[in-house]
């Protein structure tokens, strides 16, 4: 496995000395670079969930399950997204102590992390109850060591996120796109091994799936660190960290001080996943499994075009708005906003119009039933009404970073997660589980509005004055129309 580790590692470094830095736009070659890696892992990751829903199909052990994983996995997605990074990159290249810089980063976060870490596996009943409190008293009971194993990838994918914010310093995206390919590789073997195994049995092999796959980012990452000669920069700050650490005391109280607002303004669509895990308890069984599976599908586009473009644009966005160079920052949005706004718009259309077809294709088969289906498909439609304005918001939340706004960032995060709540509180009785997607979504609309409002509606407009605008209303007719008709035809072989 460690020898696949390496050759993996191995691969994707030269992939990128052939291919990616030989390409004449940076901008679209690191776009390309991430989006392929999300794209491989996304797929990969819908082997898992098929396999999954085919095995567990929608019931309290896939929900227990869900539950276990979803506070690591919240994490990962607030801290390996960008949230992290847009805070740390900026400042490890303004610090002229790097190596103690990182080095003290490092160990704050790993030693808070690694003690709540502890905490949770020595009381693990009290954190399944604040995460799951519809549950009963028995399923909490069952659900609980699960949870204590499924936590232990959280300072794993830390560590990961910390050495991938250093790649990315280097201008190497490929090992942290590609990675999270380990964890459902190692997932799919967890599901593999324990066929035919109880339920129960089923979710352990699962929770140490989770874990192992953690080590594995980790081991990929520290390999590439290694081969970029990163790794004696890294050991030089722990070896010299008591000597120099005096001399980080303004840099470090600066990154923490951008720290908190960032991960907050960067949080709200994971924040508000997690409440819809923690609303849906309430509902009937299978509630959390539909929208863990509907937000699976509504990710893939969000990742796979959204987070990849906002990746790739915010080192070029933070430099030209540091030299003063507004323009071209302005023009690089521009472009990138209009690529953005195609795909996220033909995402958005095809998931509400196929949400049925997609579902079925994906999931119905074994365990996971027709009935479960049709109620995932629901959920999918109104998260899919919020792809445009969660997307484009991951794109604009940019500027507001680059010009070091991380406070207006978290006021903004602030409104949209007060609206999620007062409309999934709202629709929770009359749609159930599907009104609480449908709530995160008009909470993006909430968050991209006052996102624009202090980017400048004016400056908005501006780049909507262009021919693309015709472009896209005529493409979208179109689109629909063969959707339309290509949703006729399939739907005569859904059973």
């Amino acid at each position: 496995m460690l020898f696949l580790v390496y050759s993996l590692t191995k691969f994707l470094l030269d992939f990128r000395k052939t291919y990616i830095i030989s390409t004449k736009k940076p901008m679209y070659k690191a776009i390309f670079t991430n989006s392929f890696g999300i794209l491989f892992s996304r797929i990969l990751g819908f082997i898992r969930d098929f396999l999954t829903a085919s095995v567990l199909g929608a019931n309290i052990y896939s929900d227990i399950f869900f539950i276990a994983f979803k506070l690591p996995n919240l994490f990962r997605r607030i801290f390996a997204e960008g949230a992290f990074t847009q805070v740390f990159i900026p400042a490890f290249a303004r610090t002229k102590h790097k190596a103690v810089f990182s080095a003290h980063i490092f160990l704050l976060f790993v030693s808070i992390i690694f003690i709540i870490t502890l905490l949770v596996n020595v009381v693990p009943e009290l954190f399944t109850k604040a995460i799951a409190v519809g549950f009963t008293p028995e399923t909490i009971t069952i659900a609980s060591p699960f949870v204590a194993i499924n936590f232990w990838y959280l300072p794993l994918i830390f560590a990961m996120t910390f050495l991938s914010g250093m790649l990315q310093y280097k201008h190497h995206f490929a090992t942290t796109a590609f990675s999270t390919a380990l964890l459902n590789l190692s997932l799919i073997l967890a599901l593999f091994l324990s066929h035919n195994k109880s339920s129960q049995e089923i979710v352990y092999y699962l929770s140490y799936g989770v874990v192992i796959g953690g080590v594995l980012q980790l081991i990929v990452h520290i390999i590439a660190i290694y081969r970029l000669g990163l790794a004696k920069l890294l050991l030089g700050g722990f070896k010299y960290f008591k000597i120099k650490s005096k001399f980080i005391v303004q840099d470090t109280h600066k990154f923490r001080k951008n720290f908190f607002p960032a991960i907050w303004g960067n949080s709200t669509a994971q924040v508000s996943a997690f409440l819809d895990t923690f609303l849906a308890s309430f509902l009937v069984s299978g509630s959390i499994s539909y929208l863990y599976y509907a937000n699976r599908i509504f990710q893939l586009p969000l990742a796979l075009f959204a987070i990849a473009t906002a990746t790739a644009l915010f080192p070029r966005i933070a430099r030209y708005l540091k030299n003063g160079d507004e323009k071209k920052a302005t023009q690089n949005l521009t472009k990138a906003f209009w690529f953005l706004t195609f795909l996220l718009t033909a995402s958005t259309i095809g998931g509400i119009i196929l949400s049925n077809e997609i579902t079925w294709l994906l999931f119905q088969r074994g365990a996971f039933s027709a009935q479960d289906r049709v109620d995932t498909a629901r959920v999918l439609q109104m998260y899919m009404l919020g792809l445009l304005p969660f997307g484009l918001q991951k794109l604009f939340i940019l500027w507001l970073y680059a010009k070091e706004m991380q406070g207006k960032a978290a006021k903004i995060a602030t409104l949209s997660l007060a609206t999620y709540i007062i409309f999934a509180l709202a629709f929770i009785s009359p749609l159930g589980v599907s009104g609480l997607a449908l709530a995160s979504s008009i909470g993006g609309y909430v968050s991209f509005f006052f996102t624009l409002r202090i980017f400048g509606f004016h400056n908005f407009f501006n780049m909507l004055r262009n021919k693309n605008s015709l472009y896209l209303i005529v493409g979208t007719i179109v689109f629909t129309i063969i959707l339309l008709m290509l949703k006729n035809f399939i739907s005569s072989y859904i059973i």
